[in-house]
């Protein structure tokens, strides 16, 4: 059996502007993105169906007759694959608002299935765990990392703790990979798992609760104040205060200021002192930009931060408001709260006002980005981020 996740097109467009840089199940929640999951949890190589100029970098791969194409928002679980398990050839499990969750076939796809695609299968009672819109990220990531928790240390042993001004509550529920660093740091696993991924660093003064995930390679600065829920993904460094947040990879916010409810694309930067909001004074609904329809939209949640697409710069002390949408590579800094959208390719701030931001000099922001890392830009990166930029001056 082939496995593919594919972008359900609605969805997708829900979760823009993480979605212009990868496919969904590219996004990280919980410890691992939904692909890792799906990877775990089958022991086999997952591929994508995706937006075409995305396939370059995510293919879709037939190397058997027969392939499950599942939709890329839903997270497994040991129901939800013991349902897929029933699923019979030419047939699909839809839901009752007609979104497709997955589809046998020993036809190659090329768009994502719809309804009337195939015949329906009675899908039984266990429905997945799906990221459908933006704020999802943040608000299902606490029950993830719970969940990829599990399934990571089943059967395992976490490293010791060897320095003796760390102090631990709720051991039990701490896992260290091999290659950690820890020093002086109050970790409280109390109320929900934390992991530390191999080579990881946890710096004097740390405050950490749980649920809490800090993935390989990843550093918290000296004195981070680490609330539960969040997610620090591969190579990033974060400082200051962070709760109920999710960092992809390769991103920094090193310095101190608060993050809240919020998702961070890789390759961001946010300068010192930057602080978003998370909560409207009056405790209203908050509104979150729709790519969709291009105007805000009621999320119907009390707390949502700043979602921030990749390779986007933030100088320091920005001010981001409740619901701030930004794009991809965009270069924001200057006094009083931003807009609630930055389009993609922005340059500029509130006070200054904002231009379109030169191609080449973007891609040359974005070289020396990687580059930092020792990581080229390739090709394929280069013409996906052309494709988005194209997107917003065609």
């Amino acid at each position: 059996m082939n496995y593919i996740l594919f972008d359900e097109p609605a969805i997708r467009t829900a979760l823009l502007p993480f979605t212009f840089t990868r496919p969904v199940a590219g996004i990280r929640v919980g410890i691992w993105t939904i692909t890792e999951k799906w990877e775990q949890w089958l022991q086999k190589p997952i591929s994508h169906l995706t937006e075409a100029y995305l396939q370059t970098k995510f293919p879709a791969t037939y190397t058997e007759p027969e392939t499950l194409y599942i939709n890329g928002a839903a997270c497994p679980s040991r129901a939800f694959l013991a349902t897929l398990d029933t699923l019979t050839p030419e047939s699909a499990f839809v839901l009752p608002d007609q979104t497709v969750l997955a589809v046998r076939t020993a036809k190659k796809l090329d768009k994502a299935p719809t309804a009337t695609d195939f015949a329906i299968a009675d899908a039984g009672p266990d429905k997945p765990v799906m990221i459908r819109q933006m704020p999802d990220i943040f608000a299902l990531n606490g029950d993830q990392i719970k969940a990829d928790f599990a399934q990571i240390t089943a059967g395992r042993k976490s490293a010791p703790i060897t320095d003796p001004f760390t102090r631990v509550y709720g051991a039990d529920n701490l896992f260290i990979e091999e290659g950690a660093t820890i020093r002086a740091a109050t970790i409280n696993a109390e109320s929900g798992p934390i992991y530390i991924g191999r080579n990881a660093t946890i710096s004097e003064g740390t405050i950490m609760i749980g649920p809490f995930a800090l993935c390989h390679d990843a550093t918290v600065n000296w004195g981070g104040k680490m609330r539960s829920n969040t997610t620090i993904g591969p190579f990033c460094k974060v400082g200051g205060e962070v709760g109920n947040s999710v960092f992809f990879g390769y991103s920094n916010k090193a310095h101190d200021g608060f993050l809240g409810n919020s998702v961070i694309g890789e390759w961001c930067n946010l300068g010192a002192n930057v602080n978003n909001s998370n909560l409207k004074n009056d405790y209203g609904p908050v509104k979150l930009h729709s790519y969709a329809t291009g105007q805000l939209e009621d999320t119907g949640r009390l707390f949502c931060g700043l979602m921030m697409g990749d390779y986007t710069k933030a100088g320091i002390s920005t001010m981001f408001n409740t619901g701030t949408v930004v794009g991809v590579n965009v270069n924001v800094y200057g006094a009083g709260f931003q807009p609630k959208h930055i389009p993609s390719f922005s340059w500029g701030g509130a006070a200054e006002g904002f231009s379109p931001y030169r191609l080449d000099k973007a891609l040359h922001v974005a070289r020396e980005s990687v580059g930092r890392r020792n990581i080229p830009l390739n090709d394929t990166e280069e013409a996906i981020l052309r494709t988005v930029f194209l997107m917003y001056n065609a």
